[in-house]
């Protein structure tokens, strides 16, 4: 059986185009990105979804693998799987930054753990966060959403299309802003009532001095922070549907959907 090199170069660009997109948003999305994946796990789940969508894909036009346009081609697509994995980390790891602004004003940022997606250490309550964000992430099939996103993308950015608009990477950089301000928005409830508590011991301190806050106050902010956090986990799945909503509508912004 003899196959005339058209048919190959054809086969292997219609292949390796959609890898490097797909590829990419696996190395940085959520779950499937995390550092405690080994790295062949997610070349393979690439390599796999990458055949099961290849009949549903365009034909790549360009099919000269030796040119220079072919290497701007395989950038494009990097650029592309690697915007759209870089929103779903931010979005997981908004709810990092909030545990980790709650750590420091309950006196429990002393204790701290190895993020398994990142590798560095954070707060106990961070880990804890992330854990129940991304539990939520693969209850509401938002791994799913990202493959269903990943696949439509190739009809609204064609492999063969141009996508250096700038004003796509000005929306990736803005929602890099936001996590500061969503995070915040999380633990405003909880550093409030902290606020509320740490107000109350400086009252009594001033009137009694002879009280010792640094004794008395330490276990007790701990025990209060745990207590609020309790209080105020029933607003988690809220926050977390309308944080995930948003990163959704840019995803769909950034593909043109």
């Amino acid at each position: 059986m003899e196959f005339p090199l058209n048919v190959l170069l054809q086969a292997i660009a219609d292949f390796m185009l959609p890898l490097c997109r797909i590829g990419a948003m696996f190395a940085l999305m959520t779950g499937i990105g995390a550092r405690t994946v080994p790295v062949r796990i997610k070349m393979a789940l690439a390599v796999a979804f990458t055949f099961m969508v290849m009949p549903a894909l365009p034909k790549a036009q360009h099919i000269d693998l030796m040119s220079a346009f072919t290497v701007i081609q395989v950038m494009q697509q990097l650029l592309i799987g690697m915007a759209m994995g870089f929103i779903s980390m931010v979005f997981i790891n908004t709810f990092v930054h909030a545990g980790q602004i709650l750590a420091m004003q309950t006196g429990l940022g002393f204790s701290s753990l190895v993020d398994p997606s990142s590798g560095v250490s954070v707060p106990t309550i961070g880990q804890f966060y992330l854990i129940l964000g991304t539990l939520l992430f693969w209850v509401m099939d938002g791994h799913l959403v990202m493959l269903q996103m990943i696949v439509f993308s190739f009809k609204t950015l064609p492999l063969d299309g141009n996508w250096w608009d700038v004003s796509h990477y000005w929306s990736v950089v803005e929602f890099g802003a936001w996590l500061f301000s969503t995070s915040l928005s999380l633990v405003l409830a909880p550093v409030t009532a902290m606020l509320l508590v740490n107000l109350a011991f400086g009252v009594m301190t001033r009137a009694a001095p002879q009280l010792n806050v640094f004794s008395i106050g330490f276990p007790i902010t701990m025990l209060a922070g745990l207590i609020i956090l309790w209080l105020t986990m029933n607003t988690f799945v809220f926050h977390f549907t309308e944080q995930w909503q948003h990163g959704i509508e840019v995803t769909c912004k950034l593909i043109g959907c």
